[in-house]
């Protein structure tokens, strides 16, 4: 048994079993792939994949229960090579965050401006995507750390460590008939909210789920005239006239965004929750938790370790 034979599986599994794929993905043949897939299983004993002539079509019951293991396996050599690069070269390395564009463009720059002051030798990768797909990226070993309002919490495998609460905020043209009626004292109610089509942030994204659930509770609809992933495509549309913004208060600022008005919605919705997420089991190298701790200064090193330690479904507060 070698790590390429359980490479190969693993990589059999998240290339959709096609192993065209697997072999472009690990720079080797197909027919070595095949081989290197049938060797392991000759020395288990079972066949850990279905087959329908030389294509894999899904995993074996045996599969089903080896790859888990097989996933563990390859995780802790990660983990090891780790903790060797860490003691070689200890400011040396590359750190992989795994962020949402409303973090990666709001929230992150001021932590890594400064990490990459003090880590001249440390090379950073920023992934954006959705609060799943950063998720994914932990899950696989892709990224180091994950940022995100949504989703993280929801994976028992990761470690979702509260960040910082959030409230949404309104935003509308300046001449605006909101923001005339709140300038004169009338205050912001999902009512008259309502009463206007609505650009926010698509399901799934920056607490949309709070949104919808406000209205929800009131027994009010509204009418989304566009959904987005960002708050500056939001602007940018709300900004042409199309309708009345809703998006996460840290990204609107009143010199940046001269050309909108913003209103104050943290009595319309529900507060948010963005966590830090990291895959339960990692090592982690010491400039990783300089990082944490840059983004969130109460997150020191002890704190984190205690939490990776933790069982999953534990409550964890800073």
């Amino acid at each position: 048994m070698n790590f390429q034979q359980l490479r190969s599986v693993r990589e059999a599994v998240r290339q959709g079993f096609n192993l065209t794929l697997v072999a472009e993905a690990q720079h080797t043949s197909q027919p070595g792939v095949s081989r290197q897939i049938r060797e392991l299983e000759d020395e288990l004993g079972i066949e850990i994949f279905v087959r329908a002539g030389k294509r894999l079509t899904g995993l074996t019951g045996p599969g089903q229960t080896v790859l888990p293991i097989v996933e563990r396996l390859l995780h802790e050599a990660d983990n090891l090579k780790r903790a060797g690069d860490d003691f070689a070269a200890q400011n040396r390395g590359t750190l992989t965050i795994a962020a949402t564009h409303s973090q990666a463009r709001y929230a992150l720059p001021p932590a890594v401006r400064d990490f990459s002051a003090a880590h001249p030798d440390v090379t950073l990768h920023l992934h954006q995507g959705s609060p799943r797909q950063v998720a994914q990226l932990l899950l696989s070993g892709e990224a180091d750390l994950g940022v995100a309002t949504e989703a993280l919490a929801d994976y028992p495998q990761l470690l979702a460590l509260p960040c910082y609460q959030w409230t949404h905020t309104v935003i509308v043209p300046p001449d605006h008939v909101l923001a005339k009626e709140t300038a004169a004292g009338q205050p912001l109610t999902l009512a008259r909210l309502s009463a206007f089509p609505l650009i926010t942030y698509e399901s799934g994204y920056t607490g949309r789920s709070h949104i919808d659930q406000a209205f929800q509770r009131q027994g009010l609809s509204f009418e989304l005239v566009l959904s987005a992933m960002d708050a500056d495509v939001i602007k940018t549309y709300v900004e042409l006239g199309m309708g009345v913004g809703i998006i996460a208060a840290i990204a609107y600022d009143d010199e940046r965004d001269s050309r909108l008005a913003a209103i104050d919605a943290r009595h319309l919705f529900a507060s948010n929750m963005t966590r830090l997420a990291l895959r339960r089991g990692s090592f982690l190298r010491g400039y990783v938790y300089d990082f944490i701790q840059s983004f969130v200064p109460p997150l020191t090193r002890e704190r984190v370790d205690r939490a990776l330690a933790s069982a999953p479904g534990d409550d964890f507060d800073i």
